[in-house]
């Protein structure tokens, strides 16, 4: 199952040095681009076999403004590759 996509643009977001932070891959959180741990009931939904979804861990080592995708067909996740422009 492809993850949903949440939105057809990314997110700018404000990063804090050494904070880890996850990123939805999934497609359902509330709190996108964020994990709310929607995941769980999507996986449990899932046939016997196919790839369970799990929230993508992250940190910068410095504060930086970074720009994350919510379509989640990114190549370079969690970070925007422009991919939803053909969405």
């Amino acid at each position: 199952m492809p993850a949903k996509i949440a939105a057809k643009q990314p997110i700018e977001q404000k990063l804090e040095a050494e904070k880890k932070y996850y990123w939805c891959t999934c497609g359902h959180s509330l709190t996108q681009p964020y994990c709310d741990g929607s995941h769980n009931a999507v996986n449990k939904s899932l046939p016997e076999g196919e790839t369970k979804f799990k929230p993508l861990a992250f940190s910068e080592s410095q504060a930086v403004n970074k720009w994350l995708c919510q379509c989640k067909q990114t190549k370079n996740p969690p970070y925007c590759d422009g991919t939803h422009k053909s969405l």
